[in-house]
């Protein structure tokens, strides 16, 4: 990790795929707005204030996070301090710490469009070992629910540096579904399979060039 100190009130941490494996961080809830990856953000902003005196202590703090296309992830970090007149209560950053589940073997993402599937598939023909396209998943179904794209993906088998690569990618195209397993019973249910086997390997060979 890369911590930049830009100002009194603001720092800018750079965090790559390769801290993410070496930390044993899940992609998704490394992204997702949740107690754990609140709880990872703890552990950064300590780090950030060992290394460039930045201390969040009894401030409410904005965050911004960008995922980068050389999936580098940007958090800008900066110190809401009130002025005179409009003072501010202060907030103490507390979190309670939680156990990590990461044993989830399934997960969706949802595209707006077809287009958006088919600008993907190119993308990663373009940016992506084609054999690991191929072999991500033991199951990769395409289904279409109230007009809207889902990618659904069970039991990823690459190595853990590939799949945070394919999840930066995916996220630049398509939303993260929240409580998969449950969404992914419904869309079976209810919703219209496209391509019900390998839903990426068809999706590169039709539709993107090479």
């Amino acid at each position: 990790m890369k911590f930049e100190k830009l100002s009194d009130t603001k720092i800018r941490i750079t965090v790559t795929i390769q801290d993410l494996v070496e930390k044993d961080i899940d992609f998704h809830v490394f992204m997702s707005n949740s107690i754990e990856s609140q709880n990872i953000l703890l552990d950064m902003l300590d780090e950030a204030k060992k290394q460039t005196g930045f201390d969040p202590e009894d401030y409410n703090l904005k965050i911004e996070a960008l995922a980068m296309a050389d999936s580098d992830f940007i958090f800008t970090i900066t110190k809401i301090v009130p002025d005179e007149k409009g003072k501010l209560s202060k907030k103490k950053f507390t979190i309670k710490r939680k156990e990590v589940d990461f044993s989830a073997t399934q997960t969706a993402y949802c595209f707006n469009s077809f287009d958006d599937f088919c600008g993907f598939v190119q993308f990663l023909r373009d940016n992506f070992e084609l054999d690991d396209v191929k072999n991500i998943a033991e199951s990769v179904v395409l289904y279409t629910y109230q007009g809207l794209y889902y990618l659904v993906m069970g039991n990823i088998c690459v190595d853990i540096a590939s799949k945070l690569k394919f999840y930066a990618i995916i996220t630049e195209f398509a939303k993260h579904v929240t409580n998969s397993k449950v969404f992914v019973g419904k869309l079976e249910e209810c919703g219209n399979s496209l391509i019900k086997h390998n839903a990426l390997e068809i999706g590169l060979t039709y539709f993107s060039k090479a």
